[in-house]
């Protein structure tokens, strides 16, 4: 009887989510929930591994591909791949995928949700009713800022941007957009209009940065940018933590350069509840949960399950990040 492929899995996934590719293959989970597979094991296991399924917290480095001789896919459970080394993984021959689109809208409804919370400032007034403080009501008791007919500039206008840009118009909002090419898709589909984003970061009410994590998007948002706010403006992180300089953001919090932040994601994850920024209660900080639903889970889980299993049935991927390893 022939041997099954064997495949690694970083973090446990929904059990169902498993089912087809444990038909193919040998499967073995991580079996702790909460905490990542060290560096030194995931290497040990993709020396054996012919397709890993992994998460952003997943080192994929030039180092473990280069020993990975049997490796032909690594499945990430997420839209982002940043934390893969695509040159190397395409230098070695292994496919890598991502699971782009399923999460756009769940990612899009935490990103309002984000945005509604520090504006309307929802976290500090259900803090303040569980701590026995309301005593009175008052007319500008816990006042925050309105959210209809702003105006939303969004850094990234992406599949979860064009998404965040819909919700936006439902609230009557004027959407600026700025990305390094312009999207006459979501011109048309949402009204947005295009800027600079120096022109978009002065004239936004709220600034929601859903860029990736490149060389031109790394510390993008400096102590310089904060000036160019409004008071007023809040900005909303749902991209990557290293977008913001976060020591320039607690200095503009500081200083009252602007009104707060939401944010999803951090430079170092997980931050620990000493983290500087935590001390602001117009920063509403969150374990970066920008795609988690049950059901987007669920479908991101099986997504990458299924795009193993077609790399190892000779079949091409629906998303796969480095197209040229296919095309060989």
């Amino acid at each position: 009887m022939e041997e099954k492929p064997y495949v690694f899995v970083t973090r446990k996934v929904p059990v169902s989510s498993l089912a087809l590719l444990e038909e193919i293959a040998e499967v073995e989970v991580w079996p702790k929930e909460d905490e990542p597979v060290p560096y030194d094991i995931l290497k040990e296991k993709a020396k054996k591994a012919t397709g890993l399924f992994t998460m952003l917290s997943d080192r994929i480095d030039a180092g473990l591909l280069a020993e990975a001789k049997q490796l032909k896919v690594v499945a990430n459970l997420a839209v982002g791949f940043d934390n893969i080394d695509i040159e190397a993984a395409t230098e070695e021959g292994v496919v890598v995928c991502h699971t782009p689109d399923v999460l756009s809208d769940t990612t899009a409804d935490l990103t309002f949700a984000l945005l509604m919370a520090v504006a309307r400032r929802i976290v500090e007034a259900a803090e303040y009713v569980k701590k026995g403080d309301w005593k009175n009501w008052a007319p500008l008791l816990l006042a925050g800022h309105d959210i209809h007919h702003k105006t939303i500039g969004i850094v990234g206008m992406g599949r979860i941007g064009t998404a965040v840009a819909k919700r936006a118009k439902g609230f009557d909002m004027t959407v600026l957009y700025h990305n390094r090419k312009k999207d006459y898709e979501g011109e048309r589909t949402v009204g947005a209009t295009y800027v600079s984003f120096d022109e978009l970061v002065s004239r936004s009410d709220f600034i929601v940065c859903l860029a990736p994590l490149t060389n031109e998007t790394i510390n993008l948002f400096t102590y310089d940018t904060f000036k160019q706010m409004k008071e007023s403006a809040i900005v909303v992180n749902v991209s990557r933590g290293a977008v913001i300089v976060e020591e320039d953001l607690e200095k503009a919090l500081e200083n009252n350069l602007i009104a707060g932040a939401g944010l999803d994601v951090f430079k170092d994850e997980p931050i620990s509840n000493g983290h500087p920024l935590l001390r602001f209660p117009n920063v509403v900080a969150l374990p970066h949960i920008g795609s988690a639903s049950k059901e987007t889970r669920e479908e991101m889980a099986s997504l990458s399950s299924q795009h193993i299993i077609n790399v190892l049935k000779g079949t091409k991927p629906e998303a796969i990040v480095n197209d040229d390893v296919w095309k060989k």
